[in-house]
């Protein structure tokens, strides 16, 4: 299936992503009519919220099991406040979440030649049979598809000496120091690299959807699946570019 067009969609909650940038960025990679809306859940009713606020995650080593959320998770879920200012971090069943997007995507575009991708601060989670247990995600894919900015921060794991000294510092103060010391080694909130990072993940999205195919095992191809911070500083930022095959695929 031909793409003829691809709609962006963000939250107020994350405006280190510049749509209008993002915009211009896919307009220079594809010959595909590009249209930015905003917010998403700026025109939606008090029902999606109420959805969204049931794909909540409470066991990190137990599939998804659906609960009836209260009405102060309700009113979280609308208010959406941003994830840096909230004490414990809120998980989220990424393909549960997704379905629910999808429901309120208007019927004459719920097309599979539109493709809609949505950034969100939502932390999005897949269940690994593999483990048993949940993993973060920065790309829930498929139509609509998801780009998660919390994912892109929390996702990758940091320097493992990052880790081993923060086992052993637990005061706050220790523990900014800590931050400080290997403060531009890992995306944080609010980053202004966000954005630009961004770009790789529109096109794996884009990648997947019109292929199917999951990411890219080469490190220096943007579509390239980082498990670090480091890889993902690399892949995005330092090299930029796509891989032989890949690169083949996107002239297709």
């Amino acid at each position: 299936m031909k793409i003829s067009k691809i709609i962006l969609y963000n939250e107020p909650t994350v405006p280190e992503i510049q749509l209008r940038k993002l915009e211009g960025f896919l307009c220079e990679t594809f010959a595909i009519e590009i249209e930015t809306r905003g917010n998403f859940f700026q025109n939606t009713n008090n029902e999606i919220f109420e959805k969204i606020a049931g794909t909540r995650i409470y066991d990190l080593k137990t599939p998804f099991e659906k609960h009836t959320p209260t009405e102060i998770e309700i009113l979280i879920e609308k208010e959406n406040k941003d994830m840096s200012e909230k004490e414990e971090m809120t998980l989220y069943d990424g393909f549960e979440f997704q379905k629910i997007i999808n429901e309120f995507i208007p019927i004459n575009e719920n097309r599979l030649d539109i493709l809609h991708i949505i950034f969100t601060n939502k932390l999005t989670c897949t269940f690994d049979e593999t483990d048993f247990r949940y993993h973060a995600r920065a790309l829930i894919g498929s139509n609509p598809a998801i780009i998660s900015t919390t994912g892109m921060i929390e996702a990758p794991a940091k320097p493992k000496k990052y880790y081993l000294e923060l086992m052993t510092n637990f005061s706050k103060g220790e523990i900014e120091n800590i931050k400080e010391k290997y403060k531009g080694q890992f995306l944080e909130y609010h980053d202004s690299k966000i954005s630009e990072i961004a770009e790789g993940y529109l096109l794996q999205a884009i990648m997947y959807h019109k292929t199917g195919e999951e990411f890219c095992e080469h490190k220096d191809c943007r579509l390239f699946n980082a498990h670090w911070q480091k890889d993902l500083f690399f892949s995005q930022l330092e090299n930029k570019k796509l891989c032989e095959k890949h690169l083949g695929l996107l002239k297709d």
